[in-house]
């Protein structure tokens, strides 16, 4: 298991290859990049977080997805600090013996990510900031794991 909270960014296909093993069959990787919803108005979008605190909780999750699916390894890489529109954000890597499980363990894992990971968003836009509450999509999705 391998949880980096961090102000740089990352290689997408360095992280691949670091979640190769003879064991594992599938790897399934998310990449969630900064977007921004509002019509060209966003400026950046800032992340805080309690070090210490938000790799726990991070931990936890994924210590959850272990105990559903048979993983052989797992990252969870997401960014802190002011970042770009088109920024890459967050990495959530899983490999399995088999695809279904390194599918629905990343899918778990983001859902749980966007929900539960004491991080907080604030948005800055043309027009001023503000932060970002967890949608109401964000806490139906967690709901099928249930």
């Amino acid at each position: 298991m391998n949880v980096i909270i961090t102000e740089d960014d990352f290689d997408i296909a360095s992280e691949h290859e670091r979640l190769k093993s003879l064991d594992a069959g599938a790897i399934v990787t998310f990449t969630g990049t900064v977007r921004d919803v509002f019509g060209g108005s966003l400026v950046a979008m800032s992340l805080e977080h309690y070090p210490g605190m938000t790799e726990a909780e991070i931990s936890k999750i994924i210590e959850k997805a272990k105990k559903r699916w048979p993983l052989t390894k797992v990252t969870v890489i997401h960014r802190v600090g002011r970042l770009l529109p088109s920024s890459n954000i967050v990495f959530v890597g899983c490999a399995s013996a088999h695809r279904r499980a390194a599918f629905e363990s990343t899918n778990f894992i983001m859902d749980y990510l966007k929900t539960n990971a004491t991080l907080w968003k604030k948005e800055e836009k043309l027009d001023g900031t503000e932060w970002v509450e967890a949608r109401e999509s964000d806490r139906k999705a967690i709901k099928r794991w249930q």
